[in-house]
């Protein structure tokens, strides 16, 4: 977002403005609710399918790695085009963009529910992530621009607090639909919800989002995208396929072309910012050390966020031969903690100086992961591991809750204006290759693990490797957020 881009988004906030309709409250608890709706079908839709991955490897047939790609494809593909997106609102209007990017994540979501085999789904899913990447980063926008104040505040803590539900809710959302099985359609309906969710928020948004200002100067950045995009991709699908596929020439070949790809973006968008050009990312904006410190901590726990609900709806079902529905009211005590601990996020902060408790709720995380894992094994393949669990999932959620409800408004927190819009497009970015690549990793060891064993002690030992990976995940969390926040020492 260039410095022109900021003066009218500001010019749009004022009551002369003539742009913000709402005024200087907001659009209304209505309009907030239909922004927030495109984060939480985006959300919901990496998570939702967990809980009906083992009904789509019966009746699609389905590989290991295909069950990865169906998650970490969508998650990649969301991740890869999330700066651009946000760079397309500033070009066509942020409400403009988020309506056409909620249509294609509709119809995308009926390909899926539609798609008669795994390679169609699979590129349903990319499309889905894609139109993802076009919707989500218009929400951040929008919000940063049509509120101030105390209003602002409020909806960006609505907006983390829309992250955690759409991830925790979605097993058990899942699990009720296939559980219900309407229309005979089974797995297939945790896709198809989103058209009437969809088409009613398209219906709302010209009537309850107000029309923010954009800047039509600036240009797309194709190069940059392009680079980004394949970086990206190079990191993460041969994670997802190397392993299942004895790690072909071609898997180690992307991997080693992955560093210089990345590099390459960094080189370019630091040579388009000399020459006055508009890069998808600002040089300055990395030369934030405490931006950077931010971006660690969202990668750290987001490798581990998504990665925890794949290997879990795996357990649960595949490993503790628990149905759908069974396994999603599991997952509400993740719900429960996560909902917990988010609700009295401010009461939490005031009573730790002001500040969002991020790295004792990391701390929280990786504690109900060490227990986690202990009633695993302790318990391997006796029903008591399910009971144990239940309570142990509210530690973990409460862990959850400290962490993601606060982390958005905390990483973007203190940034100059100009790097705004770029910066919640950044971490956004952020989020979902992290999520794409923690699946990708845990994948690796829990599959590695559980090789072609398919009793329960061979799920526990597989889960109980993923749990330890959870718990590194969380500590760098809690390192990472420490080293950011401690007061600097003066020099003598």
């Amino acid at each position: 977002m260039t410095q022109s881009n900021i003066a009218a988004s500001a010019a749009s906030l004022s009551p002369s403005g003539g742009q913000q309709s709402a005024g200087a409250t907001g659009p209304g608890r209505l309009g907030l609710w239909v922004m927030l709706s495109g984060t939480f079908l985006v959300v919901l839709d990496f998570f939702i399918v967990n809980v009906a991955l083992p009904s789509m490897q019966r009746e699609l047939l389905a590989s290991a790695g295909t069950l990865q790609l169906v998650v970490a494809g969508y998650g990649l593909a969301t991740a890869a085009g999330l700066i651009t997106g946000g760079r397309l609102g500033d070009l066509f209007g942020r409400r403009r963009m988020f309506m056409l990017g909620l249509l294609l994540f509709t119809l995308a979501s009926a390909a899926c529910g539609f798609a008669p085999n795994a390679e169609m789904l699979v590129a349903a899913r990319v499309l889905q992530g894609l139109a993802g990447a076009l919707l989500q980063p218009q929400v951040l926008a929008m919000i940063g621009l049509a509120y101030i104040g105390e209003g602002r505040a409020r909806a960006f803590a609505a907006y983390g607090l829309t992250l955690g539900l759409g991830a925790t809710l979605g097993q058990l959302v899942g699990g009720l639909l296939i559980h219900a099985d309407p229309a005979g359609l089974g797995w297939r309906s945790c896709f198809l919800i989103n058209v009437p969710i969809g088409l009613l928020a398209l219906v709302l948004a010209p009537r309850v989002i107000p029309p923010l200002a954009n800047n039509g100067n600036s240009r797309l950045d194709l190069a940059g995208m392009l680079l980004a995009a394949a970086g990206s991709v190079a990191v993460v699908l041969p994670l997802v396929e190397g392993r299942e596929q004895g790690w072909p020439l071609w898997s180690w070949l992307c991997l080693a072309a992955a560093l210089p790809l990345l590099a390459a973006f960094a080189f370019q968008q630091r040579r388009l910012a000399l020459r006055g050009g508009a890069p998808l990312v600002a040089p300055a904006l990395l030369a934030n050390g405490r931006f950077v410190t931010g971006l660690l901590t969202t990668l750290a726990f987001y490798v581990g966020n998504a990665s925890l609900y794949f290997v879990l709806a795996l357990y649960l079902q595949q490993g503790l031969a628990l149905g759908p529905l069974a396994s999603g009211m599991v997952f509400t005590s993740l719900a429960v903690g996560f909902f917990a601990t988010s609700m009295a996020g401010a009461r939490l902060a005031r009573r730790f100086g002001g500040k969002p408790p991020i790295a004792l709720g990391a701390l929280v995380l990786a504690a109900g992961h060490a227990l986690q894992f202990v009633n695993v094994a302790g318990w391997a393949g006796h029903s008591h591991v399910v009971a144990w669990m239940v309570p142990l999932l509210l530690v973990q959620g409460a862990g959850l809750g400290m962490v993601m409800a606060p982390l958005v408004s905390t990483v973007l927190a203190g940034l100059p204006p100009q790097h705004a819009g770029v910066a919640s497009g950044v971490l956004s970015m952020v989020q979902q290759a992290s999520n794409a690549l923690g699946v990708a990793l845990i994948g690796i060891l829990f599959y590695g693990r559980l090789e072609n064993a398919t009793d329960t002690a061979a799920y526990s030992g597989a889960f109980g490797v993923a749990l330890v990976y959870l718990m590194v995940s969380a500590l760098l969390v809690a390192m990472f957020h420490w080293r950011g926040t401690r007061p600097s020492v003066p020099r003598l």
